[in-house]
């Protein structure tokens, strides 16, 4: 007690312990959830408007150790939702700027960032394999099955997240728990009539697919992505379709001399000019309409030899001239023909693909495009609006980011504790009915699945010496396939099946399968198959025992029988009784509108996937549409697809 003027005698006062960060979230988790967070160590995979929102949260959370992988740069457009960055971040790496500003929220937290492609060699099954928990925050459907693809063979816990303006959508994944990313089919992307790309462009989005999707794959990448082209009506336009078979012809024939300096004035010569001229002859083609324009590139090239391309690239936001164009056309060219000639000095497969992020191909079709459409008069679109088109990019919400961030944390909780028949996946959907947030229990895998649902092993292998024969005869004597007639496939196509062995005496090197490349093997027999096996291939660093070149990763050859699960056996369409001459049938009370019966099970209304790749694209995890059961033999009329248990019908 202490004693004061007035005789009245003051309690002491006793200093409260300070109250840190971890004391709180251990009040908030639970002591035993929060040693688990601490010492986590956890990759997040894109640091855009899901990331930069993510990564505080983890932050925050005290995750021990966070690694963030982003190939992207911060751009003026990025700053109205990714509260990480600001005006002087602009054209700096995402993942650097990320960290450096996140590590201020939370210094005891180890942030390591990576301004890289997530498909680089360098991030293999065993760097993945290293995390207790993957999180995925990208805006494009190749990257997100990439990663699914990466996690399922590390056996690491995926939680996938998506938002497409006002809704959201977060998944837990975990090998043979859970269905992958990939369990359900995801809308395929918007396909275009091939002749009208082609031949008769009349939208800026028909030059843009064409310079997307034909020419810079022609040229950099694998010739024509079958995806974006429709080729339903190739056999009414049988003669233009041969034409163009034999432009492109010539296309790879000029793709031979990549790096030369004539090959800028060869490309534009043969697409603008020949090409045009070929066009223009077909003079039924343009009644209704004004022919394109060929272009003269001696010409144009004197009216744009005062432009300066740093300027001109640095209107991102404005129309280019025509002048301007070919500037960039020519830039983009030079920038893109280095990387294939050094891509070719070390490894077989040197080819580019499209990627909004990916500054050389932006440029390339953003300027092959504005050339394009300036040849048959359509308005030109500047290099940002044509980011946002061949992006397929649709504006984000902050808001909605942030929510979806927030769910992945509270997800990322259950997974630490291994509690994953309590996961869910939640849907944000605010314009609903009923509930801002609709969640349901995490679905079982697919088997029909074709990245999950298959048998997952990885071997090791003497990429220097092993063949693809030896391969074969590994999975025929070591996976138990014996005498089975099977198939092996990599993402190029076919490499051997019983009418394909040219292969077979080729190394594994010759026929581009590198460290961490995956081998599908396909079960032929029509009784009882085995399911598909993906196999991973890892570089073996050691001479491998008894001089194999390829050796199972399994602790001995002879210990462990290796069992494949056969196929399961498809359920027979059902067919309804109640049946006349007209097909009508009925089943659970329900009548199609042509009489068809349909399957009846309701299924919950989830927030429907945007197109190809968006900004931050929304995941495609609705059930698998459902299959009318047709009474009669169906024919093109009869094709009716039930949109949802409204009663709304569908009539193809």
């Amino acid at each position: 007690m202490i004693a004061n003027p007035t005789g009245v005698i003051a309690p002491a006062v006793t200093a409260l312990p300070e109250l840190t960060r971890d004391t709180y979230n251990s009040q908030s988790l639970g002591r035993g959830l929060n040693a688990h967070v601490k010492q986590a160590r956890v990759l997040m995979v894109g640091a855009g408007g899901i990331g930069c929102e993510l990564l505080k949260n983890l932050v925050l959370t005290g995750f021990g150790e966070v690694h963030i992988v982003d190939l992207d740069t911060i751009d003026l457009s990025n700053l109205n939702r990714q509260f990480l960055f600001r005006h002087e971040h602009i054209k700096k790496s995402k993942a650097l700027v990320a960290k450096e500003a996140a590590q201020k929220f939370n210094p005891d937290v180890n942030i390591v960032a990576y301004h890289a492609n997530i498909k680089d060699a360098n991030f293999n099954i065993e760097w993945f394999s290293s995390f207790k928990i993957v999180f995925n925050a990208l805006d494009n459907l190749e990257a997100r099955r990439h990663v699914n693809r990466m996690c399922l063979a590390a056996d690491v816990p995926l939680i996938e997240s998506g938002t497409t303006g006002f809704n959201g959508q977060v998944q837990v994944i975990k090998k043979g728990v859970t269905a992958c990313y990939d369990c359900t089919p995801k809308e395929t992307p918007k396909s275009f009539p091939v002749c009208t790309i082609r031949s008769t462009p009349s939208q800026p989005i028909h030059c843009i697919v064409w310079g997307k999707s034909y020419l810079l794959n022609e040229i950099f990448g694998v010739s024509e992505d079958e995806s974006a082209f429709d080729h339903s009506a190739d056999g009414d336009n049988a003669n233009e379709i041969e034409e163009l078979k034999r432009e492109s012809a010539a296309l790879r024939k000029i793709r031979q001399s990549v790096g030369k300096d004539e090959f800028a004035q060869m490309l534009f010569d043969k697409v603008f000019h020949t090409d045009i001229v070929r066009l223009r002859s077909m003079e039924d083609m343009w009644k209704n309409r004004k022919p394109p324009e060929p272009l003269d590139y001696k010409g144009l090239m004197e009216k744009s030899a005062s432009l300066a391309k740093d300027t001109v690239l640095q209107r991102g936001t404005e129309e280019w001239s025509l002048e301007e164009n070919l500037v960039v056309f020519n830039d983009s060219l030079d920038r893109l023909s280095k990387r294939v000639l050094d891509m070719q000095a070390k490894t077989q497969d040197a080819t580019i693909t499209f990627d909004k992020d990916d500054e050389d191909t932006l440029d390339f079709v953003a300027a092959s495009a504005n050339i394009r459409s300036s040849l048959f008069g359509i308005d030109r679109k500047s290099k940002f609006d044509i980011k946002q088109m061949a992006g397929n990019i649709i504006p984000a919400i902050a808001t909605t980011n942030a929510i979806v961030a927030g769910l992945c944390v509270l997800e990322s909780f259950k997974v630490l504790k291994g509690d994953y028949d309590g996961s869910k996946e939640v849907f944000l959907t605010p314009f609903a009915q009923a509930r801002l947030l609709a969640a349901s229990v995490s679905r079982k895998p697919n088997p029909e699945c074709p990245v999950c649902g298959v048998f997952q092993t990885r071997v090791y292998a003497d990429l220097s010496r092993a063949t693809l024969n030896d391969f074969v005869d590994f999975v025929k004597l070591q996976l138990g396939y014996g005498d089975k007639d099977i198939s092996v496939t990599n993402e190029v196509g076919i490499l051997y099946d019983p009418d394909e062995m040219d292969n077979l005496g080729k190394k594994l090197s010759e026929l581009g399968i590198k460290s961490d490349s995956f081998l599908t093997i396909t079960d032929e027999d029509d009784e009882e198959p085995f399911v598909n096996a993906a196999v991973h291939i890892q570089e073996a660093k050691e001479p491998l025992a008894d001089d194999k070149p390829i050796k199972g990763i399994w602790p001995s050859d002879e210990d462990v029988q290796i069992k494949i699960p056969t196929r399961p056996k498809k359920e027979q369409p059902m067919v309804s009784a109640d049946t006349n001459g007209h097909g009508h049938g009925i089943e659970n009370g329900k009548r199609a509108h042509n009489g068809t019966p349909v399957d009846s099970t309701p299924f919950a209304k989830r927030p429907r996937p945007s197109n190809g790749d968006s900004d931050e694209l929304v995941m495609s995890t609705s059930p698998v549409a459902k299959k009318t059961k047709i009474a009669a033999a169906p024919t093109d009329d009869d094709a009716v697809f039930i949109i949802d248990d409204d009663g709304a019908i569908l009539i193809d």
